[in-house]
């Protein structure tokens, strides 16, 4: 129990840091921007209890805010998120029940599976953060094809991620 929760907080820990420290940084052209700490979430097993779920997005998203000046939007959209990931697993997986602890890895789920997955997440965190930031849909499709564009990078950028670290743990 103990190295499981170092574990998830190393992951917590460097997810944050490369998100505030680099990716932060980089905007293109004001319709990209990647937002790759989502990945903390996404990589919690599948069957992980929806409590706990919540209390982690909640944390992650306050973090999030502190060093983003953002009055809880991260926070929102992590929570949108954490609440949808459930739904979002029955409907990709066609409501397959899954063992103990078993986490949405390439090496679990397949290739497929996984790009599926990581978009669709991404793209529902993205399209909540962006509307929220923008609170009007005066400007509409301008904000569905940054959060569309934001989550194609984003998802790229995850996968290379999942590929590095999983030929890194085998």
């Amino acid at each position: 129990m103990g190295q499981t929760i170092l574990k998830y907080t190393g992951k917590l820990l460097l997810l944050v840091l490369f998100q505030v420290v680099i990716l932060n940084q980089i905007r293109f052209s004001g319709y990209m921007t990647p937002y790759v700490y989502v990945a903390f979430i996404l990589l919690l097993p599948l069957n992980f209890p929806k409590t706990g779920l919540l209390i982690l997005a909640f944390i992650l998203g306050i973090i999030m805010d502190s060093f983003s000046d953002s009055l809880g939007m991260h926070t929102s959209a992590c929570l949108f998120m954490a609440f949808l990931k459930p739904t979002v697993i029955n409907i990709v997986s066609g409501k397959r029940e899954y063992g103990d602890d078993i986490s949405p890895t390439i090496k679990n789920m397949g290739i497929r599976w996984v790009i599926f997955y990581t978009f669709l997440m991404v793209f529902l965190h993205h399209l909540f953060l962006f509307f929220i930031e923008i609170f009007s849909f005066r400007e509409f499709f301008s904000t569905i094809t940054r959060a569309f564009l934001s989550s194609l990078f984003s998802t790229l950028l995850l996968i290379i991620g999942y590929f590095i670290f999983e030929k890194s743990t085998r």
